[in-house]
């Protein structure tokens, strides 16, 4: 199975043999980072591109009263930061909610290969611009979104982007996060998870066990989140849930 990276990439555009090999030859170090460990620290000088190929992690911002913020969920296939070398110093954490694989690319490496493929270097791109979309909702669904409306397309985007890359079966996908990290990334409370997913399993819409989502009307639930995948700017045939489900 190709890499998640690799299966993202080509959602944007076309990939020839020679772009995969190469994207592989640039994403040939590997390490592994434990679960609710920091991979990036605030204030820290970067120098490379990591990609996480296995796990999940977030973006995160801590008040100095210990309070957190996600601010994004860093899903297997996804660099965060394409660029980061260009910064004197990162303005946030990343920290690894799982277990973690990473990919590490050197910054110059980074810049060989974009310069060497045309291809890949509109990919990357697109995948930067992408980031800044999904950003931009994040903030709506704070500013605007009920907490169920939250919760909901928070559920339909994890699919969607997992979908992408191969990592969903049917209408389930893995969820290993915690009811308090979903509560720092929606504005809420625990408790108010807690009483959210109930409704969502109510309405007969999700089921939420054993670190596993399943989406059971995945058009109902894209309906009551208002959520419509286009954001997700990803190359797909059908501009619906449902259709990723199909997939």
């Amino acid at each position: 199975m190709p890499d998640p990276l690799v299966r993202k990439l080509q959602r944007y555009g076309p990939l020839s043999d020679a772009d995969r090999l190469w994207l592989a030859e640039a994403l040939g170090t590997r390490r592994q980072v434990a679960a609710r460990t920091d991979i990036v620290v605030e204030g820290e000088d970067p120098r490379a591109v990591n990609v996480v190929l296995d796990g999940w992690a977030c973006r995160y911002k801590q008040l100095a009263d210990g309070r957190r913020q996600i601010v994004s969920l860093i899903l297997p296939g996804d660099p965060y930061d394409s660029n980061p070398f260009l910064h004197d110093r990162m303005d946030h954490a990343v920290c690894a909610l799982t277990p973690v694989i990473l990919a590490h690319v050197r910054g110059s490496a980074m810049q060989d290969l974009t310069a060497r493929s045309p291809n890949l270097n509109e990919a990357f791109h697109r995948e930067t611009l992408a980031n800044a979309s999904i950003q931009r909702e994040w903030t709506v669904s704070l500013g605007c979104r009920t907490g169920i409306e939250r919760l909901a397309h928070l559920f339909c985007e994890v699919f969607a982007r997992l979908a992408v890359v191969g990592l969903t079966k049917d209408s389930t996908c893995s969820f290993p996060i915690t009811q308090n990290d979903l509560a720092d990334a929606l504005g809420q409370t625990s408790v108010h998870i807690n009483r959210t997913l109930q409704d969502l399993r109510a309405a007969g819409l999700i089921t939420l066990r054993g670190r596993q989502l399943t989406l059971h009307d995945p058009d109902g639930l894209a309906r009551l989140a208002y959520f419509d995948p286009a954001y997700l700017h990803f190359t797909v045939d059908e501009a619906d849930l449902g259709a990723l489900v199909r997939e």
